[in-house]
């Protein structure tokens, strides 16, 4: 199954040369970058759905039958957006590696819990959110790490053909999007992560945070509004 992104994202927030995509493409949807106030379709915008991936659907219905041989692929396909997924929440590498084991310790676990039919991402973001919660609640979630360490894989790459002024832009104004990620309340992390980068409805996200659709988008929307107002920082200052 081809996990890449078919087509290249819109610039994030109309800042050129920043694509929301390039931070971690790993099996991510193209993204979108709608604002709350925009009457343009506001919530098709955020509504790319995790059920445009039927094969990854029916491994999970395999496994969830018992059949073990379904894992390999299932892990090879799955983790990779999971481990993202946990990167984007926690912003550490080596412990996104250990969540990433728990969540798929904690997915063999409730497998027989999976409906046939349902859709495997969001209910496995679900289960790797609980388990970074827990780990929060355990007091040993602290960012300690550099913001300037990426995640292996999450490099981002400049367009084809770009020039260096456009590619030392693009990675000065990343750090800016680790920085302010990173600071972002938990909650509007959470739910920017979702419907942003990994492309879930405001539906799928609010099941996941347990919270309402209209919750989920007034928390991405003050995500949005961070990212707006220190990239625009960043850039008068430059």
């Amino acid at each position: 199954m081809d996990t890449t992104l078919a087509t290249p994202a819109p610039p994030l927030f109309g800042f050129p040369g920043l694509h929301l995509a390039w931070y971690g493409t790993v099996g991510a949807p193209p993204m979108t970058t709608d604002r709350a106030d925009s009457k343009a379709e506001p919530e098709a915008r955020t509504a790319t759905s995790a059920r445009r991936y039927p094969e990854l659907d029916a491994l999970m219905d395999r496994y969830a039958r018992g059949e073990d041989s379904a894992f390999p692929e299932l892990y090879g396909t799955l983790a990779p957006r999971i481990r993202m997924f946990l990167m984007r929440l926690c912003g550490k590498p080596r412990l996104a590696d250990d969540l990433l084991q728990e969540t798929f310790l904690r997915v063999h676990r409730a497998r027989g819990s999976f409906a046939a039919g349902a859709s495997v991402v969001p209910w496995s973001y679900a289960i790797a959110r609980n388990a970074f919660v827990d780990h929060g609640r355990r007091g040993r979630n602290e960012r300690t790490e550099s913001l300037d360490e990426a995640a292996p894989g999450a490099e981002p790459e400049a367009p084809e053909g770009a020039s260096p002024e456009r590619q030392l832009h693009a990675q000065e104004t990343l750090k800016v999007v680790r920085r302010v990620l990173a600071e972002l309340p938990e909650a509007h992390r959470e739910a920017f992560v979702l419907t942003r980068f990994e492309g879930l409805s405001n539906a799928e996200a609010a099941q996941i945070l347990d919270t309402s659709e209209g919750n989920v988008r007034v928390r991405a929307f003050r995500a949005a509004e961070a990212f707006r107002k220190a990239l625009r920082g960043g850039t008068e200052e430059s």
